[in-house]
Protein backbone atom coordinates (compact mmCIF):
# COMPACT_ATOMS: atom_id res chain seq x y z
CA UNK A 1 0.00 0.00 0.00
CA UNK A 2 1.25 3.47 -0.79
CA UNK A 3 2.19 5.59 2.22
CA UNK A 4 -0.48 8.22 1.51
CA UNK A 5 -3.16 5.49 1.31
CA UNK A 6 -2.07 4.08 4.65
CA UNK A 7 -2.05 7.55 6.21
CA UNK A 8 -5.56 8.31 4.95
CA UNK A 9 -6.99 4.96 6.09
CA UNK A 10 -5.28 5.11 9.48
CA UNK A 11 -6.47 8.66 10.12
CA UNK A 12 -10.00 7.76 9.03
CA UNK A 13 -10.27 4.82 11.42
CA UNK A 14 -8.81 6.75 14.37
CA UNK A 15 -11.26 9.60 13.73
CA UNK A 16 -14.14 7.13 13.42
CA UNK A 17 -13.18 5.53 16.76
CA UNK A 18 -13.05 8.95 18.43
CA UNK A 19 -16.48 9.92 17.09
CA UNK A 20 -18.01 6.61 18.22
CA UNK A 21 -16.49 6.95 21.70
CA UNK A 22 -17.90 10.47 21.95
CA UNK A 23 -21.38 9.24 21.00
CA UNK A 24 -21.25 6.22 23.30
CA UNK A 25 -21.86 8.05 26.57
CA UNK A 26 -19.74 5.41 28.32
CA UNK A 27 -17.80 6.26 31.48
CA UNK A 28 -14.43 6.72 29.81
CA UNK A 29 -12.09 9.44 28.63
CA UNK A 30 -10.03 9.51 25.49
CA UNK A 31 -7.47 11.74 23.87
CA UNK A 32 -5.14 11.83 20.91
CA UNK A 33 -1.49 11.91 21.76
CA UNK A 34 0.11 13.40 18.68
CA UNK A 35 -1.06 12.09 15.32
CA UNK A 36 -0.30 8.47 16.04
CA UNK A 37 -1.87 7.46 19.36
CA UNK A 38 -5.43 7.31 20.71
CA UNK A 39 -5.51 6.69 24.45
CA UNK A 40 -8.75 5.45 26.06
CA UNK A 41 -8.89 5.67 29.87
CA UNK A 42 -11.49 3.87 31.98
CA UNK A 43 -12.97 4.58 35.42
CA UNK A 44 -11.16 1.56 36.91
CA UNK A 45 -7.77 3.02 35.92
CA UNK A 46 -7.24 0.68 32.98
CA UNK A 47 -6.37 1.91 29.51
CA UNK A 48 -6.53 0.88 25.87
CA UNK A 49 -4.00 2.31 23.43
CA UNK A 50 -4.72 2.40 19.70
CA UNK A 51 -1.84 3.55 17.58
CA UNK A 52 -0.74 3.56 14.00
CA UNK A 53 2.55 1.91 13.25
CA UNK A 54 3.78 3.55 10.07
CA UNK A 55 6.75 1.27 9.40
CA UNK A 56 4.57 -1.87 9.43
CA UNK A 57 1.52 -0.04 8.01
CA UNK A 58 -0.59 -1.46 10.81
CA UNK A 59 -2.92 -0.29 13.56
CA UNK A 60 -1.82 -1.67 16.91
CA UNK A 61 -4.11 -2.11 19.92
CA UNK A 62 -2.89 -2.69 23.47
CA UNK A 63 -5.62 -3.69 25.93
CA UNK A 64 -5.83 -5.42 29.28
CA UNK A 65 -6.51 -8.68 27.42
CA UNK A 66 -3.47 -8.42 25.13
CA UNK A 67 -1.94 -6.82 22.07
CA UNK A 68 -3.31 -6.92 18.53
CA UNK A 69 -1.99 -5.88 15.11
CA UNK A 70 -4.36 -4.92 12.30
CA UNK A 71 -3.48 -4.62 8.63
CA UNK A 72 -5.67 -3.21 5.85
CA UNK A 73 -7.12 -6.10 3.84
CA UNK A 74 -9.37 -5.10 0.99
CA UNK A 75 -12.12 -3.18 2.77
CA UNK A 76 -11.26 -3.17 6.49
CA UNK A 77 -8.55 -3.54 9.13
CA UNK A 78 -8.04 -7.24 10.01
CA UNK A 79 -6.06 -8.80 12.86
CA UNK A 80 -2.90 -10.35 11.47
CA UNK A 81 -3.41 -13.49 13.61
CA UNK A 82 -7.13 -14.12 14.02
CA UNK A 83 -8.52 -12.21 11.03
CA UNK A 84 -11.02 -10.39 13.26
CA UNK A 85 -12.13 -6.92 12.21
CA UNK A 86 -10.73 -3.94 14.15
CA UNK A 87 -13.90 -2.02 15.03
CA UNK A 88 -15.79 -5.13 16.07
CA UNK A 89 -12.98 -6.39 18.28
CA UNK A 90 -12.28 -2.95 19.71
CA UNK A 91 -16.00 -2.58 20.55
CA UNK A 92 -15.73 -5.79 22.59
CA UNK A 93 -12.51 -4.69 24.30
CA UNK A 94 -13.88 -1.25 25.19
CA UNK A 95 -17.17 -2.75 26.40
CA UNK A 96 -15.32 -5.19 28.65
CA UNK A 97 -13.07 -2.55 30.18
CA UNK A 98 -15.89 0.01 30.49
CA UNK A 99 -18.25 -2.53 32.05
CA UNK A 100 -21.04 -1.44 29.70
CA UNK A 101 -21.89 -2.00 26.04
CA UNK A 102 -20.00 0.26 23.62
CA UNK A 103 -20.32 -0.04 19.85
CA UNK A 104 -17.72 1.54 17.59
CA UNK A 105 -19.35 0.23 14.41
Amino acid sequence: MEEHDFNARAEAVLSRIEAALERSGADLDFERVGDQVLQIDFADGSRIIVNRHDAAQEIWVAARSGGFHYRWQGSCWRDTRSGSELLSTLSDLVSTQAGEPVSLL
